[in-house]
């Protein structure tokens, strides 16, 4: 008698606590207290968002699009527990990786199927020398999940060479690696053209009505990257229909819908892409994160600055030269 006494009040404290959670209002957008944090805003309707919430919004979505800034910790963990996030909902997954290139896939395949160790893949595949601290969990967690895992960039050797020569150095390349790239792997669209010229050459752009030649070819290499990208994304959906794409990739190819994500849109109109942006915390005018910040994703996630790399403009200079100099024996001939 007692328990079923019981059982009315039971029921009631179950339905307000059920009522509570649906109801709960969202926690308001906060500073990331660490290098580590990530706060995520649905940019539609403005709430913060956990990656289980981020996650269950995605769920249905064809390919995420994950924009990063390269080496930043708040980023890669977010990536790795939203990548998880998502198989729980789905585990037919598909990651695909502007940080592997494509004419390295069998290497990388390699190791995903146990013939080879993670030094000789780190080698052999051409990882990227960030691999161990910023790429490894989500790897692994393909390769201990059996989820494949798409090299999706443009080798590095030919990106190099357009980006000198211009988009007749295609035309050297045998039948067998030209196949491989985008049947139109200059596909174009004119608002990310500006972006580009205004971040490599400042708000001045070249000087001129047209790009000089060197920015052009410059240009063409970046969108060369993207629109690899691009049709790997599509060549994985082929090959695993209905499988999710989960896609990693630097902030700049995918802002606002641009770059890869908007040359995907333009292959194929009829896809779902939901695009995740990082945001430095402080960055716009207004003091208002969210609106200054809105066009450029689905969700952003807002995390801390990273460190100013250099205060000496002579020893940055420097660096970029030795960054974009031409690596020693190295022919485009």
């Amino acid at each position: 008698m007692r328990l079923l006494s019981l059982a009315p009040a039971l029921t009631a404290l179950l339905t307000l606590g059920g009522c509570m959670t649906m109801t709960t209002t969202p926690e308001p957008l906060t500073p990331p207290e660490t290098q580590y944090d990530a706060r995520i805003v649905e940019v539609s309707g403005g709430r913060s968002l956990s990656i289980r919430e981020l996650a269950d919004q995605l769920a249905t979505s064809d390919v995420v699009v994950i924009g990063e800034y390269h080496g930043h910790h708040g980023a890669h963990l977010l990536q790795s527990r939203l990548q998880n996030a998502l198989y729980l909902h789905r585990q037919d997954q598909v990651l695909t990786m502007e940080q592997f290139n494509l004419d390295r896939q069998a290497e990388l395949d390699r190791y995903l199927d146990g013939k080879t160790g993670e030094t000789e893949m780190v080698e052999d595949a051409g990882a990227w020398d960030n691999y161990r601290a910023s790429y490894r969990p989500l790897v692994e967690f393909a390769r201990t999940h059996d989820t494949p895992v798409i090299a999706a960039n443009a080798p590095a050797q030919i990106v190099r060479c357009v980006g000198r020569q211009g988009a007749g150095y295609l035309e050297k390349l045998d039948a067998s690696v030209r196949s491989q790239l985008p049947s139109e792997p200059f596909m174009d669209t004119p608002r990310y053209r500006e972006r580009f010229v205004e971040a490599i050459a400042g708000s001045h752009g070249t000087g001129d009505a047209t790009m000089s030649e060197r920015m052009n070819n410059t240009y063409l290499a970046q969108l060369l990257r993207d629109n690899t990208m691009a049709s790997r994304i599509l060549d994985a959906r082929g090959t695993y229909p209905g499988y999710q794409v989960l896609h990693l990739t630097g902030t700049f190819h995918s802002e606002s819908g641009l770059g890869t994500v908007a040359l995907l849109k333009q292959r194929a109109p009829d896809l779902s892409v939901a695009v995740i942006t990082p945001v430095f915390w402080g960055a716009g005018d207004s003091g208002a994160p969210l609106e200054d910040n809105r066009e450029k994703g689905d969700y952003l996630y807002f995390i801390q600055p990273l460190p100013t790399e250099f205060r000496d403009q002579e020893r940055a200079r420097e660096a970029m030269k030795a960054r974009f100099s031409r690596p020693q024996g190295e022919s485009c001939d």
